[in-house]
């Protein structure tokens, strides 16, 4: 098989579709990907995906699959992105894409002195050992008073 050109690559209906569905907001997940990094982190991604193309042997060439390249394509457009990002907080974004991110509204379920409306003002990864836990720091809207929690990341 030969192997495509970046620009090919760059508009294959896959990468295409990739692109687009991360560059975009929808009902169940947020864009993580800024928007002052899109075209950049689409380019370098593409000459990853490209490179990585270069390097399979001819087994391995055939038994790429469009599910397997599709996989591979968006595992280096967020790795890009994080290369990219300003700030610690948009790499836990590209990170975790489905957690709730900093100025997102969160119910306190009734708890004393979370009731009501809160809303996630800092967050930060910690370790333990191999364990990592997101901490955030969240702001009671009626109150102002700010409270920690953690959970444990997948």
């Amino acid at each position: 098989m030969t192997i495509p050109t970046r620009e090919q690559l760059a508009e294959s209906q896959m990468i295409q579709q990739t692109v687009e569905y991360w560059f975009a907001d929808h009902e169940h997940v947020r864009s993580p990907l800024p928007f002052y990094i899109h075209v950049e982190v689409k380019e370098n991604a593409v000459a990853a995906f490209h490179d990585w193309m270069g390097k399979l042997n001819a087994k391995a060439n055939e038994e790429i699959n469009e599910e397997i390249a599709h996989e591979k394509f968006e595992e280096l457009l967020f790795q890009k992105a994080a290369e990219l990002v300003k700030t610690d907080d948009e790499v836990l974004t590209i990170r975790f894409p489905f957690l709730p991110r900093c100025g997102d509204s969160i119910d306190g379920k009734g708890a004393e002195g979370r009731e009501g409306e809160n809303v996630i003002r800092s967050r930060q990864l910690i370790k333990e050992g191999k364990d990592e836990f997101l901490q955030v720091e969240v702001e009671n809207k009626a109150s102002g008073k700010r409270w920690d929690t953690r959970f444990e990341l997948p």
